[in-house]
């Protein structure tokens, strides 16, 4: 056996030594049984056919292993993992004296033999205490994923029913998030959680499914009647979007709509919507609100984004105002805004390509690449010189390769040794992948010259291909 196998078997090597199942197996780490089950059966495979010595020793050690009753822990958690079906039936018998075998169980109540696995559920149905249900959790819920491995979830939610929000708390603070989320979906179903308590969580937690989950249980126990500023307030300031969302969402069933229009203009899209619905539901506008803002010193961010959001394509005057703004997010946010409105205006949009904030430079350049043939080739080549700043050169770049034809190869190899890894990698990709087009003159002198170039980057056999396909010489 080479080291490597030895390491990789390293458990089940301890384990057929008689090594203590605890000091074999780190029994926290749920993996560490599964990979046992996996090793096990690879290294009796392999003890079956892989050394020709000490065939003696090896069929003494199958014969004890086909009777599981004479069996010590360690030589029944390898039974337990046997690739012989009738083996592991029997070894199921003989676990009740060994409740450390219990994960084992887990895993063999998913089982594919129906034997095995109706015996190892029957079993774990007698053996599963709340403890050791909170324990194997992580365990059961891994191995639930298994196409049989449904039935050990139901019975582990059996089992945690009637579980004090005590003994759920190792559950409810793991690191696993499966985990979490199972053991926060019991506790609200058991009414183990108070709403204050479930937006609190809402408004900390940064797992998003819990962020929803318990964010729609906490207004789902508020008093239809009445606002609970209690479960309200920490929804409200909350730092993630999701449960700000749920917050201002619940502002029109508690008949606080004005307080809903302090988040029209928040970073959040998601929010911001929320906030529309909520003023809209109680007649208020919120398209007047953003211009209002917009033409307005306090422009913020989320207002430009509002009102490009909620607005016209009248209201683009508004946004061509903003795009020369003092602060760089508004002016991205204007520009982004344009073209969620679907307005065109080509030299406009080409002028914001040397704006000094790169969330600017972006949004331009999105807004351009539908048109980039009609960009000024030259003057696009000339920004991607070294002394640019790096945003302007990508963008430079991006609707260079989005011409196509002759410039498309002219830009990549004008950058293949450039000091910019990605800039670099990105411009070699392009001359690797670049064919000639309908529009690339057959026999052109440019593109044999830019081949020549790149000639490191291409085989002797490739480039002859390339070049007869551009109907040069090679």
């Amino acid at each position: 056996m080479s080291d490597d196998v030895r390491d990789e078997l390293a458990a089940v090597l301890r384990l057929a030594e008689g090594a203590d199942l605890r000091d074999a197996v780190d029994g926290a780490n749920p993996g560490a049984w599964i990979a046992l089950d996996l090793d096990a059966r690879s290294w009796l495979q392999w003890h079956r056919t892989g050394e020709p010595e000490g065939a003696k020793r090896r069929r003494t050690w199958f014969a004890a292993l086909r009777r599981p009753e004479a069996l010590d822990e360690s030589r029944l958690a390898l039974a337990l993992c046997h690739r012989d079906g009738r083996v592991r039936e029997a070894a199921l018998e003989q676990v009740g004296s060994f409740p450390v075998l219990l994960p084992l169980v887990v895993i063999r109540a998913a089982d594919w033999a129906d034997p095995v696995r109706e015996k190892a559920r029957e079993v774990l149905r007698g053996m599963l205490t709340m403890a050791d249900a909170i324990a194997l959790a992580p365990l059961i819920l891994l191995v639930g994923r298994r196409a049989r491995g449904v039935y050990g979830v139901e019975l582990l939610g059996d089992v945690l029913r009637e579980a004090s929000l005590e003994r759920l708390g190792p559950l409810l603070t793991a690191q696993d998030r499966a985990v979490r989320r199972y053991a926060h979906r019991l506790a609200i179903e058991n009414g183990l959680l108070s709403p204050v308590e479930l937006a609190r969580l809402a408004a900390q937690d940064d797992d998003t499914v819990l962020q929803d989950l318990c964010a729609d249980a906490a207004l789902a126990a508020v008093a239809e009647d009445g606002a609970d500023e209690d479960v309200l307030e920490p929804l409200l300031g909350a730092r993630n979007p999701r449960a700000r969302a749920a917050g201002v969402t619940a502002l029109r069933r508690a008949g606080l709509p004005e307080r809903a229009i302090a988040f029209l203009d928040d970073r959040s899209g998601r929010v911001r919507a929320c906030a529309r619905y909520v003023t809209r539901q109680y007649g208020g506008d919120p398209a007047a609100w953003y211009r209002e803002r917009c033409a307005g010193a306090g422009v913020t961010p989320g207002a430009v984004s509002g009102l490009a959001e909620c607005g016209e394509r009248g209201d683009a005057g508004v946004l061509w105002g903003l795009t020369s703004h003092s602060v760089p997010a508004v002016r991205a946010r204007a520009v982004a805004g344009l073209r969620a409105l679907d307005v065109s205006d080509l030299a406009r949009f080409t002028a914001l390509l040397d704006d000094p904030d790169p969330g600017v430079v972006r949004e331009a350049t999105l807004a351009l690449v539908p048109s980039a043939r009609s960009v000024d080739a030259g003057w696009l080549m000339g920004r991607l010189a070294a002394g640019r700043s790096r945003p302007v050169r990508v963008s430079a770049f991006r609707l260079l390769d989005g011409h196509g034809g002759v410039v498309r190869l002219r830009a990549a190899v004008e950058l293949i040794d450039d000091p910019d890894d990605k800039l670099r990698h990105w411009a070699r990709q392009s001359v690797q992948l670049w064919r000639p087009t309908a529009d690339v003159p057959l026999g052109s002198a440019e593109v044999g010259e830019l081949y020549d170039r790149s000639r490191e980057l291409f085989s002797e056999y490739v480039l002859t291909r390339r070049k007869r396909e551009a109907g040069l010489r090679a």
